[in-house]
């Protein structure tokens, strides 16, 4: 394997690909992450396979499994290039027509379609498709051309060459600033901005310096990192290696579920030939940058997402959470300084540094700059991986992206942030996707995670089903929220089961205030936040539970709808 010793040399290899692999030759790409395996894509890759075998095409057509296509719920799909005719919901029984039709003859193969059930359109491309339209896939849309093992495949859509224009064009301070130009904030809940963070990471005391990505992404209902991470591993791993050049780290860490086995497959090969490439390790480039990086693994608890809590596992120790006093940006793992950010952070980086800061900066709201990916999920037609600019309109992501709600069912609300999130009403679906407009609707978007929520959900139980979750899963380091979460539990099943008292909803409210000012970190703070939001817009529920005995979605056995 060719070591890319210069940006010469890289722009070589780049060439000699392309003439070996356009993207855009002909192609069958077939989605091959976890769900649409769970659909059966893996007898379709070997039908796919086999047909264009026994038809001695296999030289001039390419069959490439790929990452998440995001179009989950009518997976398996399939992309015809150069077409890109998008084929849903198919069989390996589908795969000799598809080759013989469609490859070999150009003809669509309308039985295969996505077709709306409103209108009964047929839609072909996949810009046609409703779901596809509506979305701006800067970062996902990759996963559609490249095999998430190939390097090759990476470097043929301009894969790093964002890290060769760092390093030979720019000095550790540029990037820096342009990082900060481009008002990146953090996709990984926080939304703090990240230029900030690096600065202060660069600009701590000391030699030493780490970066780290956080793959857990423990949230229930958030996969859009997993789609991200195993579709396009070294677009995370290029963005890495910037960051880690303008913050001057030579060491990084990738802290990741241990129950993710395609992902992990594909980074530890992305991994193994970065090393062979000279892409990691010493002398990267050609340029004198050393920096490499480890894979750390989750020990199966939510808390081990908490920044602080994983530092302290990449050290070895059990993931418990630092009193917030105490920066990881100063004094992260073994003390010393650490910037950590999340999948979709990272992968963004190469983007700004490739198309400048004023670029990312056009897209998106005043203070919500570029796009966000989410995890769409709930009563909703089109459950999937979703990217949209800030500022999309809720309405747009449910109703057009979304296919609107499952069964014909009326929307009650939206909720972000899993079960430290918050719930908006169907009254305010036209907020827009934006981190100051949520967070100031009680519904802060948190990773990404936007669950839709019909007419009989109950928003008791809802609260209840959270706040079980939390109760097995904090640390029980700090008795605010090991206490706080089991009573706040306690009470709420009470209301659930028609054993609510006067005087539930004022304590439900009492230890909420008091596990938000007194917890050590984000789980125990925010943990109320999931009620706090329900009370806000839902709190006749909870009074006609108590009073009434009557839960009104018809949700709770024990009461009388």
């Amino acid at each position: 394997m060719q070591r890319i010793g210069s940006p010469d040399t890289l722009e070589e290899l780049r060439a000699q690909i392309l003439s070996e692999r356009d993207p855009d030759a002909p192609c069958i790409a077939v989605c091959a992450a976890p769900n649409c395996h769970a659909l059966g894509n893996g007898a379709l890759v070997g039908a796919l396979a086999a047909e264009l075998e026994s038809r001695d095409l296999r030289e001039r057509v390419r069959l490439r499994p790929t990452g998440c296509l995001g179009f989950c719920e009518q997976g398996p799909v399939v992309i015809v290039y150069p077409q890109q005719i998008c084929y849903v919901k198919v069989a390996p029984e589908d795969a000799a027509q598809i080759v013989a039709e469609t490859v070999l003859e150009g003809r669509v193969v309308q039985r295969l379609l996505y077709t709306d059930p409103e209108s009964g359109q047929s839609a072909e491309r996949v810009e046609d498709i409703p779901f596809y339209r509506s979305q701006s896939r800067v970062l996902i849309g990759a996963n559609a051309k490249i095999d998430p093992r190939s390097l090759e495949d990476y470097l043929a859509i301009g894969g790093y060459a964002a890290l060769s224009k760092a390093l030979f064009q720019m000095s550790p301070e540029q990037v820096l600033g342009e990082v900060k130009a481009s008002n990146l904030r953090g996709r990984g809940g926080g939304g703090f901005p990240a230029g900030s963070k690096w600065e202060t990471t660069r600009n701590a005391p000391g030699d030493l310096k780490y970066v780290i990505v956080n793959a857990h992404e423990g949230e229930p209902g958030a996969f859009m990192d997993r789609a991200l991470f195993t579709g396009n591993p070294h677009a995370v791993l290029e963005g890495l290696i910037i960051g880690a050049y303008a913050i001057g780290a030579r060491q990084g860490f990738i802290y990741t579920r241990h129950d993710s086995p395609q992902l992990l497959a594909n980074l530890y090969l992305a991994l193994d030939e970065a090393r062979a490439r000279g892409l990691l390790g010493t002398d990267i480039l050609g340029s004198g940058f050393a920096f490499d990086v480890e894979v750390h693994f989750d020990v199966g608890i939510f808390v081990s997402g908490e920044s602080s809590a994983l530092m302290r596992s990449l050290e070895g120790k059990m993931p418990e959470p630092r009193p917030k006093y105490v920066r990881t940006s100063v004094s992260g793992v073994f003390d010393r300084p650490s910037n950590l950010n999340n999948v979709e952070t990272w992968a963004n980086v190469p983007h700004i540094i490739n198309n400048g800061a004023a670029w990312f900066a056009g897209i998106g709201t005043e203070k919500s700059k570029g796009s966000k990916l989410l995890s769409l999920s709930g009563s909703v037609n089109h459950i999937g991986v979703v990217e949209v600019p800030m500022g999309t309109p809720l309405r747009t992501v449910v109703e057009v992206i979304g296919g609107g709600v499952a069964g014909g069912k009326a929307l009650k609300a939206v909720h972000f942030g899993g079960p430290m999130g918050g719930s908006i009403p169907a009254q305010l679906i036209d907020t827009p996707v934006d981190f100051d407009a949520l967070g100031k609707l009680g519904a802060p978007m948190g990773a990404g995670a936007m669950l839709v929520l019909d007419e009989d959900t109950c928003m008791v139980d809802l609260i209840r089903f959270f706040l079980e979750f939390l109760t097995k899963e904090s640390c029980g380091k700090c008795t605010p929220c090991r206490e706080g979460c089991r009573q706040m539990l306690n009470v709420v099943t009470g209301i659930c089961e028609g054993r609510g008292q006067p005087g539930d909803i004022e304590l439900l409210e009492e230890i909420a205030e008091v596990m938000s000012a007194a917890s050590l970190c984000s789980l125990g703070k925010t943990a109320s936040d999931p009620l706090r939001s329900a009370l806000r817009y839902y709190r006749d529920e909870y009074v006609a539970h108590i009073q009434d005995q009557r839960c009104p979605a018809g949700a709770c056995a024990s009461l009388t709808a």
